[in-house]
């Protein structure tokens, strides 16, 4: 007689299986957005209420034009304090990040997970026709996972 598995029968892939699973059913769509011309005070005002750590910066068309965080925040809050310069007339265009990585909302969630892990980014905006649709987030990918249940790796 052969050695015998334990394992058992391989489950066939379930309806809403790993494969399926996009960004898009994931992403947050009900953004807070900034506007190149907010103040950072504005800025660090909003993320401090909202309990949030940046977004994306979009202009009047729904554009993306960059992302601030707070990091962003606290590096002008450091040169303003170490020049000795006020903070009400520093403009969010001027300390946002311009060149910003995007994601497609097609991809599927787990190679999402791979983007963030190779990029150390906490957030990726999400276009549709040049226009900002979204924003997947670490803590998305992690919610799409509990989803699957890791039994679809």
């Amino acid at each position: 007689m052969g050695i015998k598995s334990f394992i058992g029968r391989r489950a066939k892939p379930q309806k809403g299986s790993s494969e399926k699973i996009k960004v898009s059913d994931y992403m947050t769509r009900n953004l807070t957005t900034f506007r190149p011309e907010q103040s950072i005070l504005e800025v660090m005002e909003v993320l401090l209420k909202k309990r949030i750590s940046g977004g994306p910066v979009v202009n009047d068309k729904n554009e993306l034009v960059g992302i601030i965080s707070e990091g962003d925040c606290m590096k002008q809050l450091s040169d303003s304090r170490y020049h000795n310069h006020p903070m009400e007339d520093v403009k969010v265009e001027q300390h946002m990040i311009k060149n910003v990585d995007t994601i497609d909302g097609e991809m599927n969630v787990l190679d999402a997970a791979n983007k963030f892990l190779e990029s150390k980014h906490r957030r990726f905006p999400i276009l549709e026709n040049g226009k900002l649709a979204g924003q997947i987030s670490q803590s998305d990918v992690l919610r799409a996972a509990m989803a699957l249940k890791g039994q679809t790796w």
